[in-house]
């Protein structure tokens, strides 16, 4: 199975390509899709879907995972990251690709077996996960390969029921 995980956000949009293979993983590819914030907010949701299209087009992927929204206090960035939420589910709903929702507390529970794990004690499980010798700059990036890490456990356990 190939699952592109995204952690969404306006300004930064942290995607994996990650393969999962017989129970084990492997990085196939990882970045960002970022907008500048000069950019007019309409011109970065489609900078968004238009990357996000390219991606899916070149590396295939059966599945998308998407993380929820976590509402901070700032009202108006949730207003928009749930935008580009949108703009990302309608991506892979135009191209026909199962696309997975999963909390916060739903992709650390999947990824370190602790629901609120700290964010370095994911960051560690993801890079022994994945076996890849250091991580991104960019905490998104390592938040996609998280939330790409949650649906192929949240799928192997569901195939079992």
């Amino acid at each position: 199975m190939r699952i592109l995980g995204i952690d969404p956000g306006f300004a930064i949009t942290g995607y994996s390509i990650i393969d999962y293979i017989g129970n084990h993983f492997s990085l196939v590819e990882s970045g960002a899709v970022t907008t500048p914030a000069g950019m007019s907010f309409p011109l970065r949701l489609t900078k968004i879907y238009d990357d996000l299209n390219t991606i899916i087009d070149t590396y295939k992927p059966d599945a998308i995972s998407v993380e929820e929204l976590f509402f901070n206090q700032n009202t108006k960035t949730a207003i928009n990251v749930a935008q580009a939420r949108g703009i990302i589910l309608i991506a892979g709903c135009k191209k026909n690709i199962p696309t997975f929702e999963y909390t916060p507390l739903q992709v650390k529970q999947a990824v370190t077996g602790y629901g609120r794990a700290e964010k370095v004690q994911v960051q560690k499980m993801v890079k022994s996960i994945l076996k890849v010798d250091k991580l991104p700059k960019l905490d998104d990036i390592t938040d996609s390969m998280a939330i790409g890490i949650c649906h192929a456990h949240s799928q192997r356990f569901s195939m079992k029921l």
